[in-house]
């Protein structure tokens, strides 16, 4: 054990918590990840009550290449959150005004809570209302939410902003997650972060 610890000295980061709070809170209840602006969210194993992306499992698409498309997998992508800080940081790089969470598809947007979607992955977060999530790893941007923004504002190329927010995105997307403890998120909940011990894997 000695021999691993010091094989791994340098490479480790103790478990930690930090708290933030629940800026927005937002559920997609009509036929596609366009979200709508709520007070509160209730949530059981399979997800937000009502939400587009409910359900114990999903079909894996291009984001699982080992997988042939439509494969039955679990939900691990229940919830999409993102930070205001970030949100905020993407909007002033593709020189925009706004960003709304909605257009996007967030469920919930955090503020106070630093570098957001570099949490590790296993990162639990619990809020004051009852609900806990686990945090599947960050959410890597893509052409679908770019060409959502390029609508709401009325670009006349799409396909450049699109892109652009692919570029602008990477590393501030936020997270994607799944519940752990059934219960609900409210706007204003303060929310426990508990990052797990992080070990950096780097065989020779």
């Amino acid at each position: 054990m000695t021999d691993l610890f010091n094989n791994i000295h340098g490479k480790r980061i103790a478990s930690r918590k930090v708290t933030g709070r629940v800026r927005g809170l937002y559920i997609a209840s009509g036929q596609d990840f366009v979200t709508q602006s709520v007070d509160k969210l209730h949530c059981d194993h399979g997800g937000i009550i009502g939400d587009y992306h409910y359900g114990m499992t999903r079909r894996a698409g291009g984001r699982e290449p080992w997988y042939e498309r439509g494969t039955l997998i679990r939900n691990d992508r229940q919830l999409s959150l993102i930070s205001v800080e970030e949100l905020e940081k993407i909007a002033t790089a593709m020189g925009l005004d706004v960003i709304r969470p909605e257009w996007i598809g967030a469920n919930i947007v955090v503020e106070g809570i630093a570098d957001f979607t570099l949490l590790p992955a296993g990162t639990v977060l619990f809020f004051d209302s009852g609900l806990t999530l686990k945090l599947n790893g960050l959410n890597a941007p893509c052409k679908v939410a770019g060409t959502s923004i390029a609508q709401h504002i009325g670009a006349q190329n799409e396909a450049m902003v699109a892109l652009n927010f692919v570029k602008a995105a990477k590393y501030l997307r936020g997270q994607t997650g799944w519940v752990e403890r059934e219960g609900a998120a409210e706007v204003s909940d303060k929310i426990t972060v508990r990052m797990p011990e992080q070990l950096c894997y780097a065989p020779d």
